[in-house]
């Protein structure tokens, strides 16, 4: 009993100093880059074949391709602002957009940093550019994971208890 009862005082510190590091202030790094985009259809794709993925994907180039790891990892990409081509301000909004990584963009033909769905590209600017500055970093939602963990130390703790 003494034993079952340490284990959960260790999950539940482990679970609080999770929750502590979701809420400490970090500054996030973003790399600099351009975006283009294509246009559907959107299928095969070179990380899931005729997987419909929706309409928030993108392709990654050589930047960050990794010979497919970039697979399924999500970016969230804010415009930054004009690459002197198209459009003056292309920019619309500030929040970005999260997509998925589910094709590979080869050069010479890849034009940008990430190649973006239609959608995900008219979500952050006008399409009439064409291509556009950006930053761009890798998505985590950590969140989700930590409140599992949370959760399940804390009903741990409280059935020992019972």
């Amino acid at each position: 009993m003494a034993n079952f009862i340490s284990k959960n005082i260790i999950l539940f510190s482990i679970a609080i100093a999770l929750f502590m590091l979701c809420f400490s202030s970090k500054e996030a790094v973003a790399d600099e880059g351009t975006a283009t985009f294509y246009t559907p259809p959107y299928v095969p794709s070179a990380c899931n074949g005729f997987e419909n993925d929706g309409v928030m994907i993108a392709a990654a180039s050589d930047a960050f391709w990794g010979n497919g790891a970039a697979c399924g990892r999500k970016y969230k990409v804010t415009c930054t602002g004009a690459t002197n081509q198209g459009v003056a301000h292309p920019c619309r909004g500030s929040d970005g957009v999260v997509v998925k990584i589910v094709d590979y963009c080869p050069s010479p033909a890849c034009r940008g940093t990430i190649d973006l769905s239609q959608e995900a590209f008219a979500a952050i600017a006008d399409p009439d550019a064409g291509k556009i500055e950006i930053s761009i970093e890798q998505y985590v939602n950590l969140m989700i994971i930590q409140a599992n963990v949370i959760t399940y130390s804390i009903n741990a703790l409280s059935s020992s208890c019972n």
